[in-house]
């Protein structure tokens, strides 16, 4: 795995290894990143990255929060609770020397703290077919983490219905990912 494009491009990030199965550790592809940085960098959405606030709920190794760091975002908060998962996030965040523009929130994705400063741009990529992503976006919405109009970037192994409070945008599918694009409502 590397960062693909931006500040960081090319830099390779911490090796996944074994993982950790029991925590559904599964990084996004290159190639499945690299295409949905191309979607949401097209114009279509605007300039979704550029000087956001990210939120990555189940973030896994970080690679989606970095990878818009390394394109322009101001801030990234990282949300997960496995060690395998904040051992990656920390090794990767020091290979990129970005701890001043990271925050990682060792919690539970679907029963997130109050925020005081809303995310732009959500990344939800969780253990596919457990329901973990309603339950997250719900949680997230109820915590005051994501801003009126934010763009919702939510993998599955299904395409996903917008819930109360966001609009459907686009499906993209790559392989056995499926990419939902939402906005909040407001």
């Amino acid at each position: 795995m590397r960062i693909i494009a931006g500040e960081h491009r090319g830099l390779a990030l911490a090796a996944v290894g074994k993982g950790d199965a029991g925590a559904h550790l599964r990084p996004t592809a290159d190639r499945v990143r690299e295409s949905l940085f191309n979607a949401l960098m097209g114009g279509r959405y605007g300039d979704p990255i550029g000087e956001a606030r990210v939120l990555d709920l189940f973030a896994g190794t970080g690679a989606l929060g970095l990878e818009a760091l390394s394109r322009g975002a101001a801030h990234v908060t990282f949300v997960d609770d496995g060690r395998v998962a904040g051992k990656l996030i920390r090794e990767n965040v020091g290979k990129l020397r970005v701890a001043d523009r990271v925050t990682h929130l060792k919690c539970d994705a679907t029963r997130l703290p109050a925020c005081d400063a809303p995310a732009s741009l959500v990344f939800l990529d969780p253990p596919y077919g457990k329901g973990l992503g309603a339950r997250a976006l719900a949680s997230a919405l109820a915590g005051d983490w994501i801003a009126p109009g934010a763009l919702i970037v939510w993998e599955e192994s299904a395409p996903q219905p917008a819930p109360e409070g966001f609009s459907p945008l686009d499906t993209r599918r790559y392989g056995d990912t499926h990419v939902t694009l939402m906005e909040r409502d407001g």
